[in-house]
């Protein structure tokens, strides 16, 4: 995989892009390692590592500044959830300018009302239509380049209608959306309308156990899908795997058992090899 292909560049292929989720610097580099060829800064997990709950208590900055440490970690194009945009119209340009700053490659961009909420729980409320898509315009007309990526994500499925959510997806597109996101659908056959009724590119939120089916990625990208998610990926997967290490722990009084890792090939896997070559190469020597 070139790791100097833009979002762009990769969408225009045939394959489908699939990004990880990832919340911090380490699990970026992780989702980079592991060869995918994008990385989704998930909000959820980012929230989750802040200590607070996927409510839309995080702030602007507080996004940004995690999107900014993953992208300059990786090698990779990284899109970025931007919640509702923090704001009005001119909250909304201030937040394109502070992610498109860090490097980030895309964002995407909610109408749910503020403080929003995780898209597979109940309890949401969607904004006017009229105002998403002005928040909309506004993103699109923020950005310096046309490489970030402005993904319009609506809720509107689950808060009023399949069609409305459609509806607002068109709206966003023609607005200057370069993709959109129709959050928590709820049936096999959704899942495979919006392609068909959405008149430009589509990103798919892979959350097991939340509102939409499940479906391999070769399904997804058949039905016309060009990008798909998996936010809580790693979220879900680290807090399982420790909840097991401090059980075994605190069971036995011993380190668990499992794979033998060097302490040095963990550090590895955070850039050791890199910073090793820099060291050596401006070590002191002996002036003769």
């Amino acid at each position: 995989m070139d790791t100097n292909m833009t979002l762009l560049q990769l969408l225009q292929r045939p394959e489908i892009v699939i990004a990880p989720g990832a919340y911090d610097a380490l699990t970026a580099r992780l989702v980079e390692q592991a060869g995918f060829p994008a990385v989704y800064m998930t909000g959820a997990g980012t929230s989750a590592a802040l200590g607070y709950p996927d409510y839309g208590l995080v702030t602007m900055t507080e996004m940004v500044d995690n999107a900014g440490r993953m992208a300059r970690s990786v090698g990779l194009p990284l899109i970025a959830d931007a919640d509702t945009g923090y704001g009005n119209e001119l909250n909304v340009i201030r937040t394109v300018r502070e992610f498109e700053s860090r490097g980030v490659s895309a964002i995407h961009i909610e109408d749910q009302v503020s403080p929003k909420r995780c898209g597979h729980l109940d309890g949401k409320a969607v904004i006017r239509r009229e105002d998403f898509v002005s928040k909309i315009r506004a993103a699109v007309s923020a950005r310096r380049s046309a490489d970030f990526l402005i993904i319009a994500r609506t809720d509107a499925r689950a808060v009023v209608s399949f069609q409305e959510a459609v509806d607002r997806a068109n709206l966003a597109l023609a607005a200057g959306a370069d993709m959109v996101f129709i959050e928590a659908t709820q049936t096999l056959e959704e899942v495979a309308a919006v392609p068909r009724l959405v008149s430009g590119p589509c990103m798919l939120n892979v959350v097991p156990g939340g509102k939409t089916p499940a479906l391999r990625m070769d399904e997804a990208q058949a039905m016309g899908y060009r990008l798909a998610i998996f936010p809580v990926l790693l979220f879900k997967a680290v807090v399982e795997v420790c909840d097991e290490a401090l059980a075994a722990v605190k069971a036995t009084q011993l380190s668990p058992a499992g794979r033998d890792t060097k302490i040095h090939d963990l550090f590895r896997r955070a850039g050791a090899d890199e910073w090793d070559a820099q060291r050596d190469q401006f070590k002191s020597f002996e002036i003769l």
